[in-house]
């Protein structure tokens, strides 16, 4: 069984005032997306990775990715439109190179604090049963928007019925690829905000939680990356090498 990290990097948007985007925004003059890709490569229970990269970014991931010894990177394709076209390109990649019951590992590229303790849950619990989706508890209350004032509300979701979902998720490939298929020959769950877990669920499929951390930001503002260059300072022994 094979299990390959299909790593999302291609995303348009920027942070501050450099065209830059946000996975080749350097921290400590090395891009956010090598400390992601890094994580992987160094977890034995990864065997291979596969980039899915902003279109004309590919020979720079490449060649970053051979500076920083990024050895499991096998295949570097180019993304879509949107988040769900560019995750059904990185498994449309991996067709002809995965056995059904291989396992793929989706996460975001500009989230490089992923710990192995939870990439070890995720991937075990897929294994055991389909799918994973990195998870936690919702600390804070949550209420619902009124139709008619959305200033203002009269209902709230009970915190302990909710969780929060964030990547990595680990898919079995055969079922994944095939929703995928599915979902775009009927447009279904691909439009907006959507991701495969959230795919998944309009297709009817059943979710599995996995261990998840408040660690695993994903750096999508200055002040983000302010608190990553922060957990960079505390731990110069596990990240800066």
């Amino acid at each position: 069984m094979k299990r390959v990290a299909v790593i999302l990097a291609a995303g348009q948007d920027t942070i501050g005032n450099d065209n830059i985007p946000k996975p080749f925004v350097n921290i400590y003059d090395k891009p956010v997306l090598m400390y992601t890709l890094e994580v992987f490569e160094k977890n034995p229970q990864v065997d291979a990775i596969l980039l899915v990269c902003l279109k004309g970014w590919s020979e720079i991931a490449r060649a970053f990715a051979k500076q920083y010894n990024i050895s499991k990177l096998k295949w570097v394709v180019d993304g879509g439109q949107s988040i769900q076209e560019t995750i059904y390109n990185g498994l449309r990649a991996l067709e002809n190179e995965l056995e059904e019951n291989d396992t793929v590992i989706i996460h975001d590229g500009i989230r490089p604090l992923v710990e192995d303790s939870v990439l070890t849950d995720v991937i075990k619990v897929a294994e055991e049963k389909g799918n994973a989706v990195s998870s936690m508890p919702n600390n804070e209350q949550v209420f619902v928007v009124r139709d008619s004032d959305s200033n203002t509300s009269n209902r709230f979701i009970p915190r302990e019925t909710i969780r929060r979902v964030t990547t990595p998720q680990a898919y079995n490939f055969h079922e994944v690829l095939h929703a995928y298929e599915y979902a775009f020959n009927n447009n279904i769950g691909i439009q907006g905000a959507s991701y495969a877990d959230t795919l998944f669920a309009d297709l009817g499929k059943r979710l599995f939680f996995a261990t998840g951390s408040d660690k695993n930001i994903k750096l999508n503002t200055e002040e983000e990356i302010g608190i990553f260059e922060a957990y960079l300072k505390s731990d110069k022994e596990l990240w800066l090498k």
